[in-house]
């Protein structure tokens, strides 16, 4: 095996270990207001601004209909809600209800908490530079493999 193959295993296998590490925290933030780490996600990905289900799923690196599933559920519990999509006529935008809003607010404190005793471990500019080539490698794979990557 050549050194780019370990280093790319090596990347993969520590990221999919992050993502079962940062699942388990994210259910543990999500439980006690009654949600679950895949609905936080998805409420957090429209918080700042509604998103198509499509959309949510590319910002989110899902698939659509992973995510349809959980938007139909926040509907269908008062925490979301669609609205008309004036870019598009079927494709209907993701919205949180005030519900969902007040749900995610309930989150913030235990989720900043934990924020700050990672940023505490860690440091707080390795945090930085860690978050900062995520995205680095991120942008790579989209570079070389952007079919299999979107």
């Amino acid at each position: 095996m050549t050194d780019e193959q370990q280093l790319l295993s090596g990347a993969a296998l520590t990221v999919f270990r992050l993502n079962g590490q940062f699942l388990g925290i994210a259910e543990e933030l999500a439980r006690p207001v009654g949600l679950t780490a895949a609905r936080w996600q998805v409420l957090g990905a429209v918080l700042d601004t509604p998103l198509p289900v499509a959309g949510i799923a590319r910002v989110m690196g899902i698939t659509r209909q992973s995510v349809q599933r959980i938007a139909d559920l926040l509907v269908a519990d008062g925490l979301a809600e669609y609205l008309p999509n004036p870019s598009h006529r079927r494709a209907k935008l993701l919205r949180p209800t005030d519900e969902g809003y007040a749900a995610v607010r309930r989150i913030d404190p235990a989720h900043a908490a934990t924020a700050k005793r990672v940023a505490d471990e860690l440091g707080h500019d390795d945090f930085g530079t860690t978050l900062d080539t995520l995205r680095r490698l991120s942008a790579a794979l989209d570079a070389v493999a952007p079919d299999v990557t979107r």
